[in-house]
């Protein structure tokens, strides 16, 4: 098992990290190579530049390098109960599980719905001083759908996109309004789509396993209905669009169409979805509640084809953090999600294992593509980027453990199952903030 030298906070200000296979496929770069680090940023590949002569060299050969990965709607819990977590323990375990940049989600205690509550975030996360993190904002104030918030003074305190997560808005009417000022302002808008009646009262996909079960169902229409008149709305005022969290195989074709159109929309997928499905339901296990529901094995092939064929742009952990009490409930009861930052690459190397997707585009997935989403300069290691970087030992197995674990919540189903793939170094602007 490869062993490395590199100390959390304890690093040169020039090095360089060399033998490992380094793959970034927006530098064509997908090979053993050597980087060289100066003040926090990329300064070359494989060529030392001037003034590198002697420099200490850490070898981190049979190590996969990758940029930093990016999650662009985790819940962080922060603002919010201590319980279920905080800004400290979720940010370690996103460093855990390789990731660099965070957009955590509105839906805090208070809502992420004006600049004060976005300015304090961002002066918490300064304070760690580890992870970017780069807030989603409120949509509508309070998350309640009816008034729109202050969008531009969102963006102006650091806001990358406005979401309204999968909270209804009132009606077409207030949908439009809020398009048509992000668009005004250029604000990216990330929408989880569901019709609210449609889903109202269901936990489980609307199928064969819940009908069995006794489980109010959510037909995969709710979300089809919703994507579809979003789409009509967006393709009206020409802001730039997310479809975040899709679960639903018909969405993949109404997202290629709205691309070949040439709509500025992108999707993403979160883990779960591409590595299970509603069967999992059988027994009442509330591990597998999740919003959107796990569904059928068909959904399921075509999410993995979408991504696979870059209609879906980018995984997401879709972390959710919950203390165990909150899973300990009759399944319509229990609350849906999982802790999931810290084995999010393993799940992904297991569709890698399965030949599912192919190691470059699980990367890609996990990096580039959310950059691109975010449309920010992230993602990939340039000369002159900065030095965010992931180490990855492929071949170590590893089992989630709660004595172990960095989230507050434990609330995972791969507790005690043994995963392939596991990060051991995570690096921000050059420094080593998680060593394994």
């Amino acid at each position: 098992m490869p062993r490395i030298a590199l100390a959390p906070d304890n690093l040169p200000r020039r090095y360089s990290l060399s033998g490992g296979h380094v793959l970034d496929l927006t530098q064509g770069i997908n090979e053993v190579a050597t980087l060289y680090i100066d003040d926090g940023r990329i300064a070359a590949i494989d060529t030392p530049p001037e003034g590198f002569e002697g420099v200490q060299d850490f070898d981190v050969a049979g190590l996969l390098v990758t940029p930093g990965l990016i999650d662009i709607a985790p819940h962080l819990r922060d603002p919010g109960p201590r319980y279920k977590g905080q800004l400290t323990s979720e940010v370690q375990a996103a460093l855990a599980g390789g990731y660099t940049t965070l957009c955590p989600r509105p839906d805090t205690s208070p809502v992420l719905d004006n600049p004060s509550h976005i300015q304090t975030l961002l002066s918490k996360a300064e304070a760690l001083g580890s992870v970017r993190v780069l807030p989603l904002g409120a949509l509508t104030q309070g998350l309640s759908g009816q008034l729109l918030t202050n969008m531009a003074g969102l963006k102006q305190a650091g806001c990358v996109a406005l979401t309204n997560l999968r909270q209804p808005i009132a009606d077409t009417r207030v949908m439009l309004r809020c398009l048509e000022y992000a668009a005004t302002f250029d604000i990216p808008v990330h929408i989880q789509p569901e019709d609210a009646a449609l889903a109202a009262g269901g936990c489980a996909h609307e199928g064969v396993i819940s009908a069995r079960l006794g489980l109010s169902g959510i037909s995969d229409t709710a979300e089809i209905m919703a994507l579809s008149q979003w789409l009509m709305l967006i393709e009206q005022t020409g802001v730039r669009a997310h479809f975040s969290l899709l679960s639903a195989g018909r969405s993949v074709d109404l997202i290629a169409q709205a691309k070949a159109r040439g709509l500025d929309v992108t999707a993403d997928v979160g883990i779960a979805h591409l590595h299970w499905t509603d069967r999992l339901l059988e027994g009442f296990d509330s591990r597998f509640h999740f919003q959107p529901p796990l569904r059928d094995k068909s959904d399921r092939t075509l999410l993995r084809e979408g991504l696979s064929e870059g209609i879906i742009d980018a995984i997401v952990s879709d972390h959710l953090p919950h203390e165990a009490a909150a899973k300990l409930a009759p399944f319509a009861a229990s609350q849906p999600g999982m802790a999931s930052l810290e084995t999010c690459f393993s799940m992904g190397m297991a569709l890698v294992d399965k030949g599912v997707l192919g190691l470059p585009r699980l990367v890609e997935a996990l990096t580039r593509g959310p950059a691109m989403v975010l449309g920010e300069p992230l993602g990939h290691l340039s000369p002159g980027s900065p030095a965010d970087l992931a180490l990855f030992d492929l071949e170590r197995t590893w089992t989630p453990a709660e004595s172990d674990w960095h989230s507050a919540g434990f609330n995972t189903p791969l507790a005690g199952v043994a995963l392939k793939g596991q990060c051991v170094a995570t690096l921000t602007r050059g420094v080593a903030r998680y060593v394994a």
